[in-house]
């Protein structure tokens, strides 16, 4: 069957890119726990332990300004900014700086504001933006030496001294750590997201690969069955008032064509319904050539079948896709040569099976160059093993089609 192939692309799901955190991990809907997808419970847990840790860690701090409403207030801003840090992490990440700056420069005590720093770094760094949250870090750590190491005197609490260096470099420790981690989180969820594009596309090509097995089983089964059924059709209307007797035979032979057809075209719908089972029924093979010579007499062409070499057991890929083959060649034959005799060849070798059919033409019509669909399977099939195929006109007239495939015999337990 000589048509034209056309392989649309399958319906798979592809998402849109994403748009939002500069990675393409952070695509993600709204929260299980809330409607807007806003990271409300792990802000207000935040909120809480800077607050409370805030309150002890002032007890220990006498010298610096006491908490009171404003203080409250610049504590509670950054796990509330916190909110959209999903969507905004770079403004989220210096709102949540400036923030700090403004604590630290009140004179109110140290303590765990910085976890609010901490989960911002992190967020923008995870998502993607690694220099503005370096920028964001470095903006941070130079602020808190302007205040606390050259604008102490104009700022409270009254009577305050320079912070001591050691404590600069705790906090540069501080800062690598936060950095580090955050990268570390970074470069896995990268990975992870790479492995799933590459398990998605391997799947995807799975997938395809087996839609195109079964439109080459399909195609060749139906294509082989049809022609047969279509010439011995022909035959039977021809025949049918002056010469009953043939008329009976081309409909039986119809009759026991489409049979087959329905039997492997159910084969192969079986193996779509309970996907991973064995097949019920042997795969075809070259070990059932004698029933594809009877099907092609039963339409009216004669084939010659010549073996040369050992013969040696085929392992299944290898010897369905030589019937297949032989089977699509001979259709051809049928449909489109005006020849009746058609030569079969088939040579065996060490590592080697070389696969001939000939006719003696001349054509009838349809395309010979080779971009139907049949031989295009043919191509495929033979390109799947690694070996190749040739068709198209002989020199002396007629049609060719040559495959050689490197085959290994089959094993044996």
């Amino acid at each position: 069957m000589d048509l034209q192939r056309s392989r649309p692309d399958p319906p798979w799901r592809h998402g849109p890119p994403c748009t939002h955190g500069g990675a393409p991990w952070r695509r993600r809907g709204p929260g299980p726990w809330s409607g807007t997808g806003l990271p409300w419970r792990s802000s207000l847990v935040l909120a809480v332990i800077v607050s409370v840790g805030t309150g002890f860690a002032a007890r220990n701090q006498p010298d610096r300004e006491p908490l009171d409403v404003l203080a409250l207030l610049l504590l509670l801003a950054g796990p509330a900014v916190l909110l959209v840090r999903r969507r905004h992490p770079v403004a989220v990440l210096y709102a949540v700086v400036v923030v700090t700056l403004v604590y630290l420069g009140a004179g109110y005590p140290y303590g765990p504001v910085f976890l609010t720093v901490a989960v911002a770094v992190f967020s923008a760094v995870v998502a993607g933006h690694r220099h503005p949250a370096w920028g964001a870090v470095g903006l941070l750590w130079a602020g808190h030496l302007l205040v606390a190491h050259w604008l102490y005197a104009y700022l409270p609490p009254a009577g305050d001294h320079a912070a001591p260096w050691g404590q600069e470099l705790v906090g540069a420790a501080w800062i690598a750590a936060v950095l580090a981690a955050a990268e570390a989180v970074r470069v896995r969820r990268e990975q992870w997201a790479r492995e799933r594009a590459e398990r998605e596309a391997a799947e995807k090509r799975r997938a395809d690969e087996e839609r195109l097995r079964i439109a080459r089983e399909l195609h060749d089964v139906l294509a082989h069955s049809i022609s047969v059924i279509n010439v011995q059709a022909g035959v039977g209307l021809a025949l049918l008032d002056s010469d009953p007797e043939q008329a009976r035979s081309a409909l039986t032979t119809i009759k026991a064509a489409s049979k087959e057809a329905l039997g492997e075209v159910r084969q192969v719908l079986d193996t779509l319904r309970a996907p991973g089972e064995a097949p019920r029924a042997p795969a075809p093979g070259l070990g059932r050539l004698p029933e594809l010579v009877e099907q092609a007499a039963g339409a009216g062409l004669t084939v010659e079948v010549a073996t040369e070499g050992r013969e040696t057991a085929l392992a299944p890929g290898a010897d369905l896709a030589a019937f297949r083959i032989v089977q699509e060649a001979l259709t051809n034959v049928v449909r489109h040569s005006g020849s009746r005799t058609a030569r079969v060849r088939i040579a065996h070798a060490p590592g080697r099976l070389d696969l001939t059919v000939d006719d003696d033409g001349p054509a009838t019509g349809g395309d010979h160059g080779g971009s139907g669909r049949g031989l295009v399977g043919m191509r495929e099939r033979a390109t799947a093993l690694g070996g190749t195929i040739e068709a198209g006109p002989r020199r002396d007239g007629g049609f060719r089609v040559h495959a050689r495939l490197p085959v290994e015999p089959k094993e044996t337990p």
